[in-house]
């Protein structure tokens, strides 16, 4: 007899041509509203469906994961990040987790950048000055920002995010800097022209600019601590294009508004979209909407991955970006 097609639940809109290829090959329920699903769905959701297909708005955690039926198999994330899915819990109970990695990289670098150079040269003060219909003329002391060329940046995870970020760095002419766990293979390091640190806070207290680029493990959680975030220099900047939760967003804002450090560019805030009103205030901080990865091809691209890996596991394969607890 027949296999029947497999039962795929998506938890929020995805890009046009996503969807349609999605309805070919697969038995999908798809959210046409977009609305996040609440707790009970989702847990609804997962003792009906073969696979799940969530993104980071999606808490999938052990409590959820009990309440998931036997047919659940494969949770294909839709984004490179699973920091919102217990994964080891999962694998514990026979549930594969995927994810889609490389996809963003260099649309999270444009956007680090992006930010660089608009907090340094105070961006989002000219245009708001423009759009109130405040300005008054050219002057030799107005709107003065900061050069980036010969700055020192420092790089906080030098993966394919900084790695691209580096790449974008040394167009501009400033001097890479980096931390990771280990140090990167020489003929790449001296591809980026980075020099490697093995202690963070040498690097913290020495860079001009300092851009997140890793991701958010349990050992990465408030990485940025306010005993660290002290040791910056008062003229530098963040940026922070990775996730929220690497930063103590309030020492953080204590610190902005003190002038203990110069600026921040933030895309990706420590409590998801509830943004600390206080930071909003700020003249020298720039705030994004998370739109790193916010390109109609790279959203598409995610979704191509997602099809494979799903694909490659129905026809009885593992999928090829399968996520272990060993990789986190």
């Amino acid at each position: 007899m027949a296999r029947g097609r497999l039962s795929v639940v998506v938890t929020r809109r995805l890009p046009e041509p996503v969807e349609a290829r999605m309805r070919e090959l697969f038995d999908v329920e798809l959210n046409d509203t977009d609305a996040p699903m609440s707790r009970d769905a989702l847990a609804d959701a997962m003792r009906r469906a073969d696979v799940l297909v969530p993104t980071l708005t999606d808490q999938i955690d052990q409590g959820l994961l009990a309440q998931a039926g036997d047919k659940l198999k494969l949770i294909a994330n839709y984004g490179a990040g699973v920091d919102h899915i217990d994964v080891s819990t999962a694998r514990q109970r026979g549930i594969l987790v995927s994810n889609t990695p490389g996809v963003s990289a260099d649309d999270t670098a444009d956007m680090a950048m992006a930010l660089i150079i608009a907090v340094r040269r105070r961006l989002p003060e000219g245009i708001r000055k423009m759009a109130a219909d405040e300005w008054t003329g050219w002057s030799p002391t107005a709107m003065l920002g900061g050069r980036i060329a010969g700055k020192r940046l420092g790089i906080l995870g030098m993966g394919r995010i900084g790695q691209a970020v580096a790449r974008r760095a040394n167009a501009f002419g400033m001097q890479v800097h980096y931390h990771n766990r280990k140090p990167l293979h020489p003929d790449i390091e001296a591809e980026h022209e980075a020099t490697y640190w093995e202690s963070l806070d040498q690097m913290v207290a020495r860079v001009d600019v300092l851009s997140i680029n890793c991701p958010h493990t349990p050992s990465t959680f408030h990485l940025l601590n306010a005993r660290r975030l002290k040791l910056m220099k008062p003229e530098a900047v963040i940026i922070n294009t990775s996730r929220g939760e690497v930063i103590d967003e309030n020492a953080l804002t204590r610190m902005l508004r003190a002038g203990e450090i110069a600026g921040a560019g933030l895309d990706v805030f420590e409590h998801g979209f509830k943004v600390n009103p206080r930071l909003r205030d700020l003249p020298n901080v720039v705030l994004l909407p998370h739109m790193g990865s916010a390109t109609i091809e790279g959203r598409i691209e995610m979704g191509e991955k997602v099809l494979i890996n799903i694909k490659t596991f129905d026809d009885g394969h593992r999928p090829p970006d399968l996520v272990v607890p060993g990789m986190l």
